[in-house]
């Protein structure tokens, strides 16, 4: 479990109680467009439930938190732990509302579960894969520490158009 007090918001554990905002923030075309296709457009209060109580359970090692702003959950920090021969690494997501961007919440919060991550695990590698046309998403883990490390050429399709992907690292 983790709660995170930090100057622009609080990042803490996922409650089914932030179904509603999650699915009204996260309910975006914009938004969608930047994520893989296991994000649901629509998003729907229902699924928002459905997603939480998953994330919930208690064989979930993934760390999946809430963005949130004056109570609300306005977006979602992971992290997501791998296994097997990865099992020293862990993987970086996240997404915030629209009315919140540039700001500088998401990269706040993106920095300090990197920070909590490396402190407080045995992941030796985190890394972020950022589509090429998310060059927010790039400042965002650069702000967080990590650096760029490959491209993954013509790697994923969304909606329709072929794509590179970024990978972005932060070594222990």
């Amino acid at each position: 479990m983790i709660h995170l007090s930090l100057k622009k918001c609080e990042l803490r554990t996922l409650k089914l109680e932030d179904a509603e905002s999650i699915a009204a923030n996260g309910n975006n075309l914009k938004i969608a467009a930047k994520m893989r296709d296991v994000f649901p457009s629509p998003y729907k209060t229902e699924t928002a439930k459905a997603w939480i109580n998953m994330n919930l359970l208690p064989d979930n090692k993934d760390w999946v938190n809430a963005i949130v702003l004056n109570g609300k959950a306005v977006g979602v920090a992971s992290i997501l732990f791998k296994t097997d021969i990865y099992q020293h690494s862990a993987e970086v997501g996240y997404w915030i509302g629209e009315d919140y961007w540039g700001k500088g919440i998401v990269s706040e919060a993106v920095k300090a579960l990197v920070d909590y991550t490396l402190e407080n695990t045995e992941v030796i590698r985190l890394y972020a894969e950022v589509f090429d046309n998310n060059k927010a998403s790039a400042k965002v883990v650069e702000k967080a520490g990590l650096v760029y490390e490959c491209t993954h050429k013509k790697a994923i399709i969304k909606n329709g158009s072929i794509m590179d992907s970024h990978i972005y690292t932060i070594i222990r």
